[in-house]
Parts: structure tokens; C-alpha cells; sequence
């Protein structure tokens, strides 16, 4: 299960005390391992038997069956400023139990007369609720905020107090990172896994001064991944698919020349650049670097970066595009000073 952490925060607005919608709070990354399938049902809107609603990290299922695994895989980039999204709404609670979240804390007197009864004003003498709803318990849920536990910039602008949103009817206009088959995607864009994007090299561990060196990715490992994510209670799904589309090579020193010039080798046939074959010297690699100075003691900090092409698919919505994406990783390449090659 996830953290759940029941605290007040007040913020003075004026003569009174507002709260800011963190009590409760749970983190989106507390349930995800990256490498499968999330079960957890959580205020996705699973509703059990009793009634009840379970707690979730983030509000959301998503399903990692597609996802990458192993022990080399990493989150993207964005290649743009774009983030997902910081925090976000989504269904928390049924009538039952708001009253048995709230009840607690105003009875408890830590929050001060003047904020226990302007919450009991709000959620139960009827401005603008009556008895936590409880005569609508089958007819919507008690919204609230979610927010990834990184804590990215904007974390707590979701500061709305928990409010009700009848079943079928979207969330107020004015509340914004309301989960939508949108929201749902870019929250599923955080959750992608790719391979690493280490590259095979001929020759292998040791290359020449002037020796176009051949680079290469297995292309069985670099196929999509996708991760879907869903609120079943509001019947909204989406997919985000990661597509592989590039490799950059970047040489680790200005001493080099790449193939091609840009350093940039397009996907082809599900293959990212060609695996080097006896016979093959004298040609030039259609991916790969060539040296012209050798590293001396040490060795280069050759850099291989994948893109992935990133879009999604959700309920009601045809296929959209998100910012493409990278992942990275650098590896030693030791280069001698010979400057005639025997073939």
C-alpha cells in the first residue's frame, strides 16, 4: 500500500482558515515497481461489496504488463519543457467515507473551532453539501487532490477542498488536472520504462586512431512499450505507447568524425544501425564513429541516446502525439594510436 498521511495543512485566507486539500494525500509512485502489472484497485473507483472505495498511491490503475523490465531500464525525457502533470483529481471517497475522514479531525481540536465549523458548514449543513451526501451515496464520489512524491514544480497547486461530482457529469470548470482520458496519459508517460542504450561496437573493446567503428542495437530489445492507465469507476482509460525511432552517438570528444555526419542513425527494419560482418573493413559503417586521436591512458565517454516517438490513444479520443521522449547512457571507449590498419 501506499503512504497515506492524514494531516491538516491551514492557510489563512483573510479572517478565516481554508484547507488545503493534502490530508489523505497519497503519491503516485508508492505502488509502481516499473515491471508489472499494478493490481492495486484504489479510488480509481473500484467500488467493493460494502460500498467502500480503496486507497490508492495516485488515484489511478495503470497496467505495466507492456512496460519495459529488467534491471536497465529507465524513465524518458521529454525533449521539450512539457512535464506531466505535478498533481491532479480524481475520485477519493464515498459519503461514508469522507465522514469517517473528516469526523476524526474535527472531534480531535487540532484544527481550531473556526476551520471545524466551517468544514462542518461545507460538508454538512448544506452550504453548499448536506450530511456528506449520503442521500446521493450511489449517484457520484468526494473528489481530491493526488500529487507525485517527487515533488516536481507545481506539486501543491492542487489546492482545492474536496468536492462531489455526480456520476456522468464532468468536475467543475474551474478545477484543473481533473483526471481525463488526457491527464490519464500523461500520467501513464511518467510511468514508461525503456531499455538501456548501450551500444555494441567492432571493434569491441579497444578501436584505432582512423578506424571507422561500427555501432549498433540489438533490435529485438528495442521494440514499443506502452503503459495504460485507467479510472474504471468513471469508465476512462488511455494508452501511452513509446515507439523507438533514433540513436544519436555522441563521440564523447571533438576529435572524431560520426556516421552519419549528424550522429543521428534512423531505426530501419525494427534495427538501429547494422551489425558489423567479417569482410566489412573497408566499408563505411551506415552507424558509428571514426577517432583521429587516440584517449592515451584513459578512454572516451562515448554517449549513445535513444529517441522514442511517444502518443496515446484513450476513451472517446483517436490518436494523439505527446513530446517525444529520450534515454541515455555512456560508455568507455579506449582508442590507440595506430595509424595503419592491416586488413
Amino acid at each position: 500500500m501506499g503512504k497515506s498521511y492524514r494531516f491538516p495543512l491551514l492557510v489563512a485566507f483573510g479572517t478565516c482558515l481554508s484547507l488545503l486539500s493534502v490530508a489523505g494525500v497519497a503519491y503516485a509512485d508508492d505502488t509502481l515497481d516499473g515491471n508489472a502489472q499494478n493490481s492495486e484497485p484504489g479510488p480509481t473507483g473500484n467500488s467493493s461489496p460494502n460500498g467502500t472505495i480503496s486507497a490508492s498511491a495516485s488515484g489511478v490503475a495503470f497496467d505495466l504488463s507492456k512496460n519495459g523490465s529488467g534491471t536497465s531500464v529507465g524513465p524518458v525525457t521529454s525533449t521539450t519543457s512539457w512535464t506531466p502533470p505535478p498533481c491532479w483529481y480524481a475520485p477519493k471517497y464515498t459519503p461514508a467515507q469522507l465522514q469517517a475522514y473528516l469526523e476524526p479531525i474535527w472531534e480531535a481540536d487540532s484544527t481550531g473551532y473556526e476551520w471545524d465549523a466551517t468544514q462542518r458548514d461545507r460538508y454538512v449543513n448544506g452550504h453548499p453539501y448536506k450530511g456528506f451526501n449520503k442521500d446521493k451515496a450511489d449517484k457520484g464520489y468526494w473528489w481530491d487532490s493526488y500529487v507525485d512524491e517527487s515533488f516536481p514544480p507545481g506539486w501543491n497547486k492542487c489546492d482545492k477542498p474536496i468536492f462531489w461530482v455526480d456520476k456522468g457529469d464532468a468536475p467543475p470548470a474551474d478545477i484543473e488536472n481533473a483526471v481525463t482520458p488526457e491527464i490519464l496519459a500523461e500520467l501513464a508517460y511518467k510511468e514508461i520504462r525503456v531499455p538501456s542504450t548501450k551500444v555494441a561496437l567492432a571493434p569491441a573493446d579497444k578501436t584505432k586512431v582512423n578506424l571507422p567503428t561500427w555501432a549498433w542495437l540489438d533490435g529485438a530489445e528495442f521494440k514499443p512499450v506502452s503503459v495504460t492507465a485507467s479510472v474504471p469507476v468513471l469508465g476512462i482509460t488511455a494508452t501511452t505507447t513509446a515507439e523507438p525511432v533514433s540513436l544519436k552517438i555522441e563521440p564523447g570528444t571533438s576529435d572524431a568524425v560520426t556516421y552519419p555526419a549528424s550522429g543521428v542513425c534512423e531505426i530501419s527494419n525494427g534495427s538501429i544501425g547494422e551489425a558489423y560482418s567479417k569482410g566489412k573493413a573497408d566499408e563505411t559503417p551506415p552507424c558509428g564513429v571514426k577517432y583521429l586521436r587516440s584517449s592515451g591512458t584513459g578512454s572516451y565517454q562515448l554517449k549513445a541516446t535513444i529517441t522514442w516517438k511517444i502518443h496515446w490513444t484513450g476513451t472517446g479520443t483517436p490518436r494523439k502525439n505527446l513530446p517525444d521522449g529520450t534515454f541515455g547512457a555512456t560508455q568507455d571507449v579506449t582508442v590507440q594510436e595506430i595509424q595503419s590498419v592491416n586488413r
